[in-house]
């Protein structure tokens, strides 16, 4: 399984940028995605998730600025991210096959991330 993240790079605030994650190895149509982020000296948190049939859910910081799509013909998840602001900075990854076990919901497969500077 590999899934593999592009798309990030420095944009002033205000600016927008579109990641992609490309997903090879398992049956992407079948699998719950997300986006998450980590920055330095955060904890890492799910930005957004999409459902193998669609349904989506957002952290309320990126509400009205994000879109989180899926496109099964090409293996591809995206990630609109729209009037980025400063506290966007990050590096966000793409997640593959959500799984819920007793330890709380995860997923089974990660990319190795890529990098998005909001900065001025």
């Amino acid at each position: 399984v590999q899934l593999a993240e592009s798309g990030g790079g420095l944009v002033q605030p205000g600016g927008s940028l579109r990641l992609s994650c490309a997903g090879s190895g398992y049956t992407f149509s079948n699998c719950g995605m997300g986006w998450y982020r980590q920055a330095p000296g955060n904890e890492r948190e799910l930005v957004s998730s999409i459902s193998s049939e669609g349904s989506t859910t957002y952290v309320d910081s990126v509400k009205g600025r994000f879109t989180i799509s899926r496109d099964n013909a090409k293996n591809t998840l995206y990630l609109q991210m729209n009037n980025l602001k400063t506290e966007d900075t990050a590096v966000y990854s793409c997640a593959a096959c959500r799984v819920v076990r007793v330890s709380g919901t995860t997923y089974e497969y990660w990319g190795k991330g890529t990098q998005v500077t909001v900065s001025s």
